[in-house]
């Protein structure tokens, strides 16, 4: 376990990182002892000086859900971040590259809900209840520590390696498509790259939002209505360059564009 002095100290660091659009050493590596339970509470007083400095939480992202991110990033056991309002981006958008570190995109589904999601036994059957609607999202990864090597501490440590996302497409009820089945086809410049099925993240992708609100119980905390909540990638992380352009075609849902500036 490390000291509350070391986790604070860390956490700036890391504000420090994300300022600068920096990228620092391992935590892992310079902390070896350095367990789940720190990187969470170096992830929490992040959140909470950004919080007093007027940033407005508006939805949690969830990370590492599938396969595909699994095997991608060598780390097997999902993990969970903070968004914030200036964060959000509308479809179409034009992106600042330079806002942000070894920039990469992924296809993702977010549920935004209209009522609390608390466990401890929080089922997809309550997360399907509790969603007004379902949409297509991109999140922008923004990862502020070295790549090679890194563990779930260092990814969580790290606001599990969140940036941003773009929200487009169809809005759609829960229940109005089979959410398993919603598949994905993403683009650079043009250039398809990756596709995707989203039972990929855990089989359902509600599945991963129960996931979240069962966490947040052993935190002592739960979902709130009006969240947005990225249930994870269905599929591998597409790295991209100042100047690219993306689009990702959700099929009857819709399509999401943006282009990094």
């Amino acid at each position: 376990m490390l000291s509350q002095d070391e986790i604070e100290a860390i956490a700036e660091e890391l504000a420090e990182a994300d300022r600068n659009h920096a990228v620092i050493r391992r935590i892992t590596a310079r902390y070896p002892h350095a367990t789940v339970e720190d990187s969470y509470a170096i992830q929490g007083v992040w959140r909470d000086k950004n919080i007093a400095a007027g940033r407005r939480l508006v939805g949690r992202k969830i990370g590492l859900t599938s396969r595909a991110m699994q095997q991608a990033t060598g780390i097997t056991e999902p993990d969970y971040g903070v968004m914030f309002d200036d964060t959000v981006y509308e479809n179409g958008a034009q992106i600042p590259f330079d806002s942000f570190s070894n920039v990469r995109i992924e296809v993702e589904l977010a549920f935004v809900l209209k009522a609390p999601l608390e466990g401890p036994n929080c089922t997809m059957f309550d997360v399907m209840r509790a969603t007004e609607y379902v949409v297509p999202a991109l999140e922008v990864l923004n990862s502020h520590i070295e790549l090679e090597g890194r563990t779930i501490v260092d990814t969580i440590s790290d606001n599990a390696a969140y940036g941003g996302i773009v929200i487009g497409g169809n809005p759609m009820a829960p229940d109005a498509i089979d959410l398993r089945w919603v598949s994905a086809l993403l683009y650079r410049n043009e250039t398809i790259e990756e596709t995707g099925v989203a039972a990929g993240v855990l089989n359902h992708p509600a599945t991963g939002v129960a996931w979240l609100a069962n966490k947040f119980h052993q935190h002592g905390s739960r979902l709130e209505a009006g969240e947005i909540i990225l249930a994870g990638s269905f599929t591998r992380p597409m790295w991209v360059s100042k100047g690219d352009s993306v689009l990702a075609d959700y099929g009857p849902m819709g399509t999401i564009t943006c282009r990094f500036v």
